[in-house]
């Protein structure tokens, strides 16, 4: 069996398939890992989502900041559904809808495979969290997205306070794990986030650090595979392996092959687009 992690999809279905074909994915004996957004601004999140879930049973997610936007307007009124962009449009008034949205607010933030030998997550870690204690927040997160309360909380999950402390609580815990997991660059030492810092290394304001190389950061039992970051690219050092390689901003959909040597495996993203990144 093997294992590839694939970077960040926003609706690349055309893109997902070569990538598929192109690694001869075989899902009897493979299994996928991805990274997050599999959703919004390449027209096809409907088809994107479709094929993701049917492979539900040889792939596992995380939830990366456009999913749980997604998640957040599916559960506003129909006319406000109405007004968001064509891509998600499709997916709000598919009729396979709740079954597509169901599945999705039961995916991770943070996934651990020991066994394997790696970690993923959409965005980043807080620099004082190691993995069991983002495992256990992110442990929160998850048990909210499949309750009763989930349509409160991603409610009020929009914003970029406060920053994380343990003595949190409420929709402002919420929303602080949620930056942490999913809009992660950049933070300070202690843990703010430099949510306007986008760029690559060097460029960002001082006192910011890439989330990964925060000096003294907790120590983190596993190599970390995540996404999110287009301009960084494919990175992979320090223990982390960055895979969002900019597919949706005409760069390559990234798969990485997970073992004791990865191997990486591209194909070229959507044609046409200027390279940018947003959140």
């Amino acid at each position: 069996m093997t294992t590839y992690a694939i970077g960040d999809l926003q609706g690349c279905y055309d893109v997902l398939a070569r990538l598929l074909e192109h690694i001869r994915f075989d899902p009897s004996r493979d299994h996928l890992w991805f990274c997050g957004d599999l959703v919004n601004r390449g027209g096809q999140s409907l088809e994107t989502l479709k094929l993701v879930h049917s492979l539900r049973e040889r792939s596992t997610v995380v939830l990366g900041n456009h999913d749980m936007s997604l998640l957040a307007i599916a559960h506003r009124s129909e006319a406000d559904q109405h007004k968001v962009n064509p891509d998600l449009h499709r997916v709000l008034f598919a009729p396979e809808r709740d079954e597509l949205i169901g599945w999705l607010k039961h995916q991770k933030l943070l996934h651990v495979d020991p066994s394997l030998g790696f970690a993923m997550v959409h965005a980043g870690l807080s620099p004082k969290w190691t993995l069991k204690m983002a495992q256990a927040r992110a442990a929160e997160v998850e048990r909210i997205l499949q309750g009763e309360q989930a349509g409160r909380y991603l409610k009020a999950m929009y914003g970029n306070q406060p920053g994380w402390s343990p003595k949190l609580g409420g929709t402002d815990r919420f929303r602080a794990i949620v930056n942490i997991f999913t809009r992660m660059r950049y933070c300070t030492p202690n843990g703010r986030i430099g949510f306007e810092e986008k760029g690559r290394p060097g460029t960002q304001q001082p006192g910011f650090y890439p989330w990964f190389s925060v000096p003294g950061h907790a120590p983190r039992e596993l190599p970390i595979v995540c996404g999110h970051w287009s301009t960084l690219g494919l990175f992979m050092g320090l223990g982390v392996y960055a895979i969002d390689t900019g597919a949706i901003w005409g760069g390559t959909l990234t798969a990485l092959e997970l073992g004791p040597e990865p191997r990486v495996h591209a194909v070229p993203g959507r044609s046409g687009a200027g390279a940018r990144v947003k959140d």
